[in-house]
């Protein structure tokens, strides 16, 4: 073919194509963008570490993993109390939940010097309560050390603010108590007056 062949050839290919139109679809219904609260709000994280978490199954008498993700210490912004949260990686589901309270007791895991043991009353995971016996292991000794001085540490936290609200309890309950006598007093010396009032003597000094 020659090139005068090959030219033509060339240009009845680019009439040939056809340029697309430029179409623009508008969606049927336009979607919202969707804040999804973690519940974390409100709180404070004073610690946070990767970490694995197990349960002790009591049927099987043995542990069993709960996840792997981060662990952290959070404290509510205006209660001041402290809570361990943890969720596993991509899931985020939860897997331990609960505040650290005056009886909990970090104990050594037998033959490691990076795991730890503790007893929980009431861990909160899928909306229910359920007492617990957890472990959490650190990638090293170190990590597992420093999380158990922030542990200790916010149980010591909570332990004040427990004392605090219970001493503010008190009070509140000792100003009720004081005004409910008042007013107790005052009704007992308006129904003498109003029975002194209705036995009050003729005056006969008219006769």
């Amino acid at each position: 073919m020659s090139d005068t062949e090959n030219k033509n050839a060339a240009a009845d290919t680019q009439e040939d194509v056809v340029e697309s139109p430029d179409v623009h679809f508008e969606p049927l219904v336009k979607l919202e963008d969707v804040v999804v609260k973690t519940h974390e709000e409100d709180e404070e994280p004073i610690f946070k570490m990767r970490a694995k978490l197990f349960r002790f199954d009591t049927e099987a008498k043995e542990w069993k993993e709960r996840g792997t993700g981060d662990v952290k210490l959070l404290k509510h912004n205006e209660t001041k109390k402290i809570r361990l949260l943890m969720r596993r990686d991509k899931t985020l589901k939860v897997c331990a939940n609960h505040y650290i309270t005056e009886d909990m007791v970090l104990s050594p895991n037998v033959g490691s010097d990076r795991s730890w043991v503790w007893n929980v009353a009431a861990d909160l995971v899928d909306d229910e309560a359920e007492r617990q016996l957890l472990a959490i292991r650190f990638g090293n000794s170190e990590n597992a050390n420093k999380f158990k001085e922030a542990f200790e540490d916010a149980r010591e936290s909570n332990k004040e603010v427990a004392a605090a609200d219970s001493g503010d309890n008190k009070e509140s309950d000792a100003k009720q108590a004081d005004k409910e006598d008042k007013e107790e007093k005052d009704n007992k010396e308006e129904k003498m007056a109003d029975e002194g009032s209705k036995s009050k003597p003729e005056d006969k000094s008219k006769e």
